[in-house]
């Protein structure tokens, strides 16, 4: 369950979107990606035993760990050992250094295993499942290309803090960007085709206040601004595309019936993308002298 301040949007944005820490859920699902794939070809006793494990172990100690291979508990012969004897004292060190290690050391113990596994094909259907992990529990980082790549920036979040921060006193705004992520941080039900509609409708709401229009479209608006402050023409059109994109395609805007393919990329960069564009609209009203405190609400 959501905690009030996160449906609120007053937990900071970096906390929601995990970029410099690991959640108990995303930690947990991530380890139970490891026990799927890997750690069970030890534990159930209804698969065979894969000498591939042995081999992984091996590297793990020698190349992750990097400690001595005789350490207590740790020893075999030869990587194609069985690990029932040992099993037990290394599961227990393993799982202990999971849960204890720092978010960044998490990350890099899951890429060390999906690249030394020896089956290519277990190491790619492991990513693919920490995949739709990382993307429910709202992680900046996904595998691509077998490596933890980051998907979203500080300087993408830094855009939807301030808008939250800079649009408190325009509530039709200022509502819109936190419902925006209020949907895409929703890990149980995320709506991403909503989130986008209300990401598009905050800038709809600012260049309605600029334009002083209340029911413009934000074609007509953005046109309106122009008369009122320096407007890239390269910047109105882009917008007015983007809003042109979600009139239509797909049926954001409409009630369609039918379900979007929308993705959390999707949502993420229309959040991102509209909540720049009005930290640059507010900033280009301001210095125009157009006053909109205590407007919106």
């Amino acid at each position: 369950m959501d905690l009030f301040s996160q449906r609120k949007g007053i937990k900071p944005v970096k906390s929601i979107i995990q970029v410099d820490n690991i959640d108990e859920d995303l930690r947990i699902g991530l380890w139970n990606a490891l026990t799927m794939f890997y750690w069970e070809q030890v534990t159930n006793e209804l698969i065979p035993f894969n000498k591939n494990v042995g081999i992984l172990f091996k590297k793990i100690w020698l190349d992750y760990f990097k400690i001595p291979l005789d350490t207590q508990n740790y020893y075999w012969k030869s990587p194609f050992d069985t690990l029932s004897d040992h099993w037990p004292d290394t599961y227990k060190n393993i799982r202990k250094y999971f849960f204890d290690s720092e978010w960044n050391e998490v990350y890099d113990f899951i890429e060390f295993i999906a690249n030394n596994y020896p089956e290519d094909d277990v190491n790619n259907e492991f990513m693919k499942y920490c995949n739709t992990i990382l993307e429910r529990e709202l992680s900046a980082y996904r595998f691509v290309g077998g490596k933890i790549t980051p998907m979203t920036s500080e300087e993408e979040i830094s855009e939807i803090e301030e808008t939250l921060e800079i649009t408190e006193p325009l509530k039709a705004v200022n509502t819109h960007i936190k419902r925006a992520l209020d949907l895409l941080a929703d890990r149980k039900s995320p709506d991403y085709r909503n989130s986008v509609k209300e990401s598009i409708s905050a800038v709809e709401a600012i260049s309605n206040l600029i334009a002083n229009e209340k029911k413009a479209t934000l074609g007509q608006a953005l046109k309106a601004i122009e008369s009122k402050v320096s407007l890239h023409p390269a910047l109105k059109n882009a917008f007015s595309s983007l809003y042109g994109y979600t009139s239509d395609a797909e049926g954001i805007r409409h009630a369609l019936l039918s379900e979007t393919n929308l993705s959390f990329e999707d949502a993420k960069f229309m959040l991102v993308s509209c909540s720049a564009f009005i930290n640059y609209l507010i900033s280009k009203a301001s210095k125009a002298g157009i006053k909109l405190e205590g407007q919106g609400k």
